[in-house]
């Protein structure tokens, strides 16, 4: 009963929280309600306490007050969560864990291994834990841990049956302390045990950076976390910003991050004093952030991809390089989140993303797609569902118009080519991944000049048939380069790590490939913004 009453305390506390937008946690705001809201919130509070009461004394099993106030674990059916969920899809409540990984997200970086872990039904049934991919210079993969490799141990504790969180907790752990690993490889008969000593493991947030062509970087962020702008400095000096040709800055796929990390991304490449983004809400008075340093005259033409994953602060700085015409923007239009959230910590190790301001573009575009009548599901996983209205029409620097209330929409539309339906029988049924596994039990490694030739596809078309993969002759001399290039990147990044993988799949990406075409393009766009803004002054 005890616990009870306390946990009801702390959801009428929050409730409160959420309903005055105020609170001792996080960054003030002032709550200015007036006493009809006071009576009103004061209400509600009370009919939820009787329903709550009603429910602990009378209902047929026990009632866990955790589970009934905050969910399951990862669910979002508890009193809170459902409450915030009245709101729009991004306010949320964060249990202890949830909290936890929240921060580990946004610091970017733990404690541990290095390796990204799944698990999957073994052959007797039961879960295993299986390598996706040790994190390029981890301690994993300087241990010689591979994709495909099976978790069987960690310090001596069977993981059989064990979900994904629960074996991460377990090889996660203080710096320098050591964890002992039994790993079962397909093609060794003994399981290999390796001792690995723990590290501060960073999550790169720029994750890819080389030249793709001489003078011509390629970039990718994959999220914006506190770290974004140190390691984009870090990547201009390693592709010799002061030289280059021209830039694509990859942002598919990336959910977004910290704000103000995606300020300081934008300031690289505009020039001082540009205005970024400005956001304002009800009880948050309006905020701009402009250009502090500049780009120092690096004028060299971008060119920013997108896709409907993109959302949040890689849509604050697509938009601010396509307003001020800094950029050609390719792609899809991106997913539409133009809502900003204020991480509250809360008692219990807990914390609450409560929406508190909109953002928009330096025109004044809002990117926020709609959100009411749509399903929490087709909102987050069916962004192109929601048509854009495009009834919202501003001007970038250059006299162009851009389109807000629904994403980010592309200067130049390119959707990725669709697969055949051959080519998604072997994706589906992880064909390449499972096969690089098999090869390597039989090879053991690959060369740094490793090629694909008739003997490595002979040898591919026996495990199809050994997997009853349905893939025919014809199959194969239809999509003989698809096949290379996947069995490729696999087996690279399997034995030198996902970087070295992706610049085969960048080299070969078809976006990126139209992306270096459309420099000329980019440079124009640049030089005609300056050509109208030139003469609007001189009027």
């Amino acid at each position: 009963m005890k616990q009870a009453r306390r946990v009801v305390w702390f959801i009428l506390s929050t409730v409160l929280l959420c309903a005055l937008l105020g609170g001792a946690y996080g960054r003030q705001v002032e709550a200015t309600t007036g006493n009809s809201d006071d009576s009103d919130v004061k209400a509600a509070l009370n009919a939820f306490t009787r329903v709550y009461d009603v429910v602990e004394q009378n209902y047929a099993d026990h009632v866990d007050p955790d589970q009934a106030i905050y969910g399951p674990p990862n669910g979002n059916t508890g009193a809170i969560p459902g409450g915030l969920r009245t709101l729009d899809p991004h306010s949320n409540f964060f249990d202890p864990r949830a909290f936890a990984l929240l921060r580990e997200d946004q610091e970017g970086k733990y404690y541990g291994v290095g390796m990204q872990i799944q698990s999957r039904p073994g052959k007797m049934g039961k879960l295993v834990t299986v390598v996706v991919s040790p994190i390029p210079g981890s301690p994993a993969f300087r241990a010689g841990l591979r994709p495909g490799d099976i978790v069987a141990k960690v310090d001596g504790k069977p993981t059989d049956g064990l979900n994904t969180s629960q074996v991460a907790e377990m090889l996660k752990g203080p710096k320098g302390t050591q964890v002992h690993v039994s790993i079962v490889r397909e093609g060794y008969d003994e399981a290999l045990e390796v001792d690995i000593t723990r590290d501060e493991i960073s999550q790169k947030s720029v994750d890819d950076v080389f030249l793709i062509r001489p003078g011509v970087a390629y970039i990718h962020i994959s999220k914006f976390n506190e770290n974004t702008n140190d390691e984009l400095s870090d990547a201009l000096r390693k592709v010799s910003e002061k030289s280059l040709q021209g830039l694509i800055l990859d942002l598919r796929g990336n959910p977004g991050g910290l704000l103000q990390e995606a300020v300081e991304v934008s300031d690289h490449f505009l020039e001082k004093s540009q205005l970024i983004v400005y956001h304002s809400g009800r009880h948050s008075t309006e905020k701009r952030y402009y250009a502090q340093r500049g780009d120092d005259g690096n004028e060299f033409p971008m060119v920013v991809l997108i896709n409907r994953m993109s959302a949040s602060a890689a849509e604050i700085v697509t938009g601010a390089l396509q307003d001020h015409d800094r950029a050609l923007v390719m792609g899809e239009p991106s997913f539409g989140k133009g809502l900003v959230q204020t991480v509250y910590q809360l008692s219990e190790h807990t914390g609450l993303a409560l929406t508190t301001a909109h953002y928009y573009t330096p025109s004044g575009r809002l990117i926020q797609r709609q959100y009411e009548n749509v399903s929490l599901y087709d909102y987050y996983y069916h962004p192109e569902l929601t048509k854009p209205t495009h009834a919202e029409v501003r001007l970038t620097d250059g006299g162009r118009e851009v389109y807000g209330g629904g994403g980010i929409t592309p200067d130049v539309t390119f959707s990725e080519p669709k697969m055949t339906s051959p080519q998604e029988t072997l994706v589906q049924r992880s064909a390449f991944f499972n096969f690089a596994k098999y090869y390597l039990g039989v090879h053991k490694t690959i060369p740094k000049d490793f090629t694909v030739d008739d003997a490595v596809l002979n040898e591919f078309k026996q495990y199809l048939a050994k997997e009853n993969i349905p893939f025919t002759e014809q199959n194969m001399q239809d999509n003989t380069e698809f096949v290379k290039n996947h069995i490729h990147i696999q087996l690279v990044g399997s034995i030198f790590g996902e970087n070295e993988a992706d610049k085969i799949t960048i080299a070969n990406d078809p976006l990126v490939l139209k992306a270096m075409d459309s420099m000329p393009q980019a440079k124009e766009l640049m030089a005609k913004a300056k050509r109208f803004v030139a003469s609007k002054t001189q009027r």
